[in-house]
């Protein structure tokens, strides 16, 4: 089935999206996340598409042809969730079924707190429920202190996140300088033997930079993840818009988490599912207590392992697909 590219614009937005499936499908919706475009959902299409399901995946604000914006402030989660709503009111979507990862997680659970009735389910990969989206607080609390010392890692495997806020120019300039490296370097399957060890992100403060201050190693593409041809329309989106955009939603954590406590309720009521990344280091829900929050309050919660890392969609496609279409087809939808 045919994969279309299409804008939506409105007054005060632009968002470019894929799209595939039957018209009078179910709308199952991708929320990608930090570096990433719609592309990321490339093996997810195709698949739910066939399934019968009107499957839409857009570029976020700042990424690929979608609206790119230059103040910090316009990356805050209550501008995002405006954009995926505006898309879904442009495309006469009531109610959806959507999907997250990474930061497209925080946009959909988001969805799912202040607009419960715009969901038929929500499903995201990796960041579990009242964390990132709830900024700092969401974060601090559930770090695993017998890998992160609080007096050695006081934001533990989050430390890259204070060094975007204290040093934003040498974070964006450093990926800048090289966005199909970066690419490469990070889109990457996940490791066994890094269970237990200090993620690399955690270093980020302590060595005074990305790559520890130095120059950004180099390390073809992991073809597990991505193809040298993926790697390319990847940093093709990037050079052209800059890491700007992608790292200012890291610099929000204060608004997004007033815009959190303005929901009415916590708890979600509609089927949730959550996909753990067992070799994902730096979202780690294995051996945490950060899924708690999550399973206090999701009241139709389920849960499955994923043997991956981060990019669980890329590495792991078909165990993905096959626990997102195990979850739809117990008949809620």
């Amino acid at each position: 089935m045919a994969i279309e590219n299409k804008l939506y614009s409105s007054d005060r937005h632009t968002t470019h999206y894929l799209c595939s499936g039957p018209e009078g499908g179910v709308p199952i919706i991708f929320v990608h996340g930090w570096p990433e475009l719609s592309l990321s959902w490339r093996h997810q299409i195709p698949h739910f598409a066939a399934l019968g399901f009107r499957v839409i995946a857009p570029d976020m604000r700042g990424y690929g042809q979608s609206s790119i914006y230059q103040n910090h402030g316009d990356y805050a989660q209550r501008h995002v969730v405006a954009d995926m709503l505006e898309l879904a009111d442009g495309l006469g979507i009531g109610r959806a079924i959507w999907v997250g990862h990474d930061w497209g997680c925080a946009t959909v659970w988001n969805l799912a707190r202040h607009y419960a009735d715009r969901c038929i389910a929500v499903a995201n990969l990796c960041v579990p429920y009242y964390t990132i989206e709830a900024g700092w607080d969401g974060l601090l609390p559930y770090i695993n202190r017998a890998i992160y010392p609080e007096d050695e890692y006081p934001a533990g495997q989050w430390e890259y996140q204070c060094y975007y806020e204290e040093n934003f120019a040498a974070a964006t300039a450093a990926f800048d300088a090289d966005p199909e490296q970066l690419i490469s370097l990070i889109f990457r399957r996940g490791n066994p033997d890094g269970r237990g060890q200090v993620a690399g992100t955690a270093m980020t403060r302590k060595e005074g930079g990305w790559f520890g201050g130095g120059a950004m190693p180099e390390l073809p593409n992991d073809p597990v993840v991505v193809s040298v041809e993926e790697v390319k329309q990847y940093a093709e989106s990037l050079r052209r818009n800059s890491f700007f955009g992608p790292d200012s939603y890291y610099m929000n954590h204060d608004a997004n988490a007033a815009y959190t406590a303005e929901a009415s309720s916590h708890v979600l009521d509609m089927p949730v599912l959550f996909l753990h990344g067992r070799y994902d280091y730096t979202c780690e829900t294995i051996e945490s207590n950060a899924v708690e929050p999550m399973r206090q309050h999701c009241s139709e919660l389920s849960e499955a392992v994923v043997d991956s890392g981060h990019w669980m969609a890329q590495e792991k496609p078909e165990e993905v697909n096959k626990h997102l279409s195990a979850w739809i087809q117990t008949g809620w939808s």
